[in-house]
């Protein structure tokens, strides 16, 4: 028996009326040309069927036979089909079918005990989910995978589909849909977006059984903020489907908003029955069926560890700042407190039961960089550090703003103006021309070899770069400071091979400049925060490498680091007085005569306390570094701790 999953009629059909003697159930012939009824359709359209929309239900099954009878008998050969089997038609009949899913899904998502009538009638049907993405970089497609294992709490089958090679008919007979996509360049559709956003403009299906929802993703410093969500969602909607929950978009610190979405969007359609209704009554039902009872976990090979640490007794030091008095001062109180609890649980816990006033930034508990403080010394994001982990049993933890921005009030600062600086570094990608690969459906795909994208991701993977903006020992003295965190970004994106040249020369101009990369004293400020600190460290020593050698060590900091590393090299000693001895050269020595340093050393202002005439010995004879002279020994070489960071990173046989 022939399954048909698509039947059309080309052009110069003859209205011969053989197609509806036969089948009238599928064709009926009018003055113009012999149509496809709307009632087999998925779309619900009545006209040719040019789209290739498939038919409904078993229909192919049923009147398989008879369709191919009707093309046959056809003078002009004029009617066209496609069976199960012959290609694409093989996903879409075989989705449509609900008599090979929806019992997997019932058996997946038996109510719990207690659920009421109406919910176990909603689980009893069709309980497909389409989760579609349109993702350039891969952050669309991870958001829809980690979308779909949270869909089984809410007793969905979820499906996540590619938009590449997609066809828009087959959305008419998906009565849940969620759709994940970027934003490209000035308001373009990702690359494997294109082709199905061009179809379903061209012969877009009805939708009059679909619910939707639409998270967008995209960057706030572009005009066009998360336009291909914005399309898709007035698309969908123009073609009759149901918005279930409304559209959010997402900057580029994009898990909270993600999460914000999800934790809606998913009990809504959830609510949709089998029959493509929303039963909204059902929603506060379904949400509690979906979070679960800790009592009702199931033990086994695959269920998650539960992280659980001993009670701590600590004593609590809390910044306070209240704008409208102009006053700070501190709240300290011993307290109980599970190990396990982040710093966000604390806080939380102190706004509750202690002070309403109290004001902090929330996170999602997933580490979100706005979260950003300053614990025992060390900086650190409150929704995703551990009491445990700062301290122990009868110890103290002291929460601070974070450091290098004004105090808004308590725990809450000011960053407008690291964002400010961001946005006129401008470290977001620019790219030149270049070669790439096809995808199957013909859009263009950049290219770039898994090692190389495995380093970039590792060169610039910090929880935050707010964090970093907040290690620096400088930002609080320099208003003009572009800071760490914005360098930071702006090496990155010079270092990615995809970056424009045109981009890469701004880049390294910006960090050469007075307010750029050499502002910072010495990067071994962010060394003492760890891995994130060590990982910045070495990439901002990796700029300042680089720009020394694009200037062929040409300028102030330059000259330091070339004679001080020959410095080294000849003599073996490291220290101000071969630092000294090597830069000034033999004509600073004798003009340094006049400079009152040789007398302030004759009278014994050595840093080490030595005999003078060791230190006056360095200066004159070999071996050089016997004796060490004082740190100001001349103006030229103020900086000079730049030149011993510098060094480290530029050669460490030394």
């Amino acid at each position: 028996m022939a399954v048909v999953a698509k039947v059309w009629i080309d052009e110069d059909c003859i209205t011969c009326d053989a197609c509806q003697d036969i089948c009238p159930e599928v064709f009926e012939v009018t003055d113009d040309s012999s149509m496809i009824l709307a009632a087999v359709r998925t779309d619900g359209l009545f006209d040719r069927n040019e789209g290739g929309s498939p038919l409904t239900g078993t229909l192919g099954a049923e009147l398989g036979d008879i369709i191919l009878e009707a093309a046959e008998a056809c003078p002009v050969e004029v009617i066209k089909f496609e069976l199960v089997g012959d290609g694409a038609a093989v996903t879409e009949v075989a989705a449509e079918a609900p008599v090979d899913v929806a019992p997997a899904a019932v058996a997946a998502v038996a109510p719990a005990a207690g659920a009421s009538d109406e919910l176990n009638a909603v689980f009893a049907g069709d309980r497909t989910l389409n989760i579609l993405f349109g993702s350039q970089t891969g952050n669309a497609a991870g958001l829809a995978e980690k979308t779909a294992k949270m869909a089984g709490n809410y007793g969905l089958d979820a499906k996540v589909v590619d938009m590449d090679g997609l066809d828009p008919a087959t959305l008419a007979s998906m009565k849940r849909v969620m759709i994940i996509t970027s934003t490209w360049g000035e308001g373009e559709m990702p690359d494997n977006a294109e082709s199905a956003w061009n179809a379903i403009n061209a012969n877009g299906p009805g939708l009059g059984d679909t619910h939707f929802s639409i998270c967008a993703i995209g960057d706030s410093s572009y005009d066009e903020f998360c336009k291909a969500g914005h399309d898709w969602n007035g698309k969908l909607a123009a073609l009759g489907g149901h918005e279930a929950h409304p559209l959010q978009e997402c900057d580029v610190d994009f898990d909270a908003p993600w999460q914000l979405w999800v934790n809606e969007a998913l009990p809504l359609l959830a609510c949709v029955d089998s029959s493509g209704t929303l039963q909204v009554e059902l929603l506060e039902e379904m949400k509690a069926y979906g979070s679960g009872d800790e009592d009702d976990a199931v033990e086994g090979d695959f269920t998650p560890g539960k992280i659980a640490r001993e009670e701590l007794t600590i004593s609590l030091e809390l910044f306070r700042y209240c704008p409208e008095a102009a006053e700070s001062g501190w709240d300290t109180l011993t307290c109980t407190v599970p190990g396990h609890a982040t710093v966000q649980d604390l806080l939380i816990s102190m706004q509750q039961d202690v002070d309403g006033s109290l004001a902090f930034r929330r996170g999602n508990g997933a580490g979100t960089p706005t979260t950003g403080i300053r614990v025992n010394g060390r900086v650190a994001l409150a929704d995703s550090t551990m009491i445990a982990d700062l301290t122990s049993d009868g110890g103290r933890v002291r929460v601070e703003p974070l450091p290098g921005h004004p105090v808004v009030r308590d725990l809450i600062v000011d960053t407008s103006r690291y964002e400010n600086h961001r946005s006129r570094a401008e470290p977001w990608m620019r790219t030149d021309p270049r070669e790439g690969e096809r995808l199957p459906s013909g859009a263009a795909l950049g290219t770039l070899e898994p090692a190389l994208a495995t380093a970039l991701h590792l060169a610039g993977d910090v929880q935050s770069f707010q964090l970093i903006q907040a290690m620096s020992d400088t930002l609080a003295h320099d208003s003009h400071y572009e800071g760490p965190g914005v360098h930071f970004q702006q090496w990155l994106r010079a270092k990615d091979p995809r970056t424009g040249q045109e981009q890469r020369r701004s880049i390294m101009n910006s960090l050469l400049q007075r307010d750029g990369v050499w502002s910072e004293a010495d990067h071994a400020s962010l060394m003492r925060f760890g891995e994130d600190g060590r990982l910045a460290a070495h990439s901002l020593n990796e700029a300042r490498m680089q720009l020394l050698n694009q200037t062929k060590y040409a300028g102030k900091h330059g000259r330091l680091v070339k004679w001080y590393g020959r410095s080294v090299k000849w003599t073996g000693k490291v220290n101000e007085t071969t630092l000294y001895r090597q830069v000034l050269g033999p004509l600073g020595l004798v003009g340094n005569v006049f400079s009152g340093v040789s007398a302030r050393m004759a009278l014994a202002f050595t840093r080490n306390g030595s005999p003078p005439i060791r230190s006056l010995q360095a200066l004159l004879l070999p071996p050089a570094g016997l004796g060490r002279i004082p740190k100001m020994v001349n103006s030229k070489v103020h900086d000079y701790h730049e030149v011993v960071s510098l060094f480290n990173e530029i050669d460490q046989r030394f």
